[in-house]
């Protein structure tokens, strides 16, 4: 029964093939959402072994932060463009909980990022959650937890105004945009934590500034930033 089972499964392989989310190829037995040869050439920056790197860079003067990361570099019609379309637009969550595996494989490897005590994903606001259905940001959360064992808490950050997208704006109008955005419902379960904000992609960075900036308030509070993707 096994054997018939596995020629069916073939069989049905054959007609309806998983595809690769980063280049479209079929997917062979033992490979899930993403072929060995792109998760061997996604563009990783390894940040997590270096502290200035740029993407901490953007927040020196802006924020206190304890350790910066982005696991790869975004580049327009590349592997991590297809991902994250795949991860925000088509609703394939598990994209986000793998990428987040992975980047917990590296930072599992970090004093800094693995003494974390809880990991906060950048929230939506209510209206595009209810659009969407969820955040693309807790998946990736999701799956660093996996990796880390450090928990994942929700609706304590929360976002309060809903904004417009920022994608064709400027950084000041960025900037401008993302101001009261965010507020916390209990800061006093977060006096004296250590909060790794996750993202999926850090841009200018206005969004995890305007988050780390609310998170900050908090006593005692440090902050550590974690994104999958950073522009090259």
């Amino acid at each position: 029964m096994k054997l018939q089972g596995s020629y069916l499964a073939d069989f049905v392989s054959l007609l309806f093939p998983e595809l690769c989310q980063a280049c479209g190829q079929s997917l062979i037995t033992g490979e899930e959402l993403i072929c060995i040869d792109c998760r061997y050439h996604l563009p990783f920056t390894n940040f997590h072994q270096k502290a200035d790197n740029t993407v901490a860079q953007q927040f020196w003067g802006k924020i206190n932060l304890e350790a910066a990361y982005a696991m790869c570099y975004f580049t327009k019609g590349g592997k991590m463009q297809h991902l994250l379309h795949q991860l925000k637009y088509k609703g394939i969550q598990k994209v986000g909980n793998m990428l987040g595996s992975i980047a917990g494989e590296q930072l599992a490897a970090n004093a800094i990022f693995s003494n974390a005590d809880i990991i906060i994903p950048v929230p939506l606001h209510k209206s595009r959650l209810k659009k969407r259905g969820y955040n693309q940001s807790t998946c990736f959360a999701t799956g660093l937890s996996q990796k880390l064992n450090i928990p994942v808490v929700e609706h304590n950050l929360v976002r309060i105004k809903a904004t417009e997208t920022q994608t064709h704006r400027s950084r000041f109008l960025r900037f401008e945009n993302m101001q009261e955005v965010f507020a916390l419902k209990q800061p006093e379960l977060l006096i004296n934590k250590h909060i790794l904000l996750v993202d999926d992609v850090v841009t200018t960075g206005s969004t995890l500034e305007a988050c780390g900036a609310e998170l900050l308030k908090v006593e005692g509070l440090k902050l550590s930033i974690a994104t999958i993707a950073c522009a090259e």
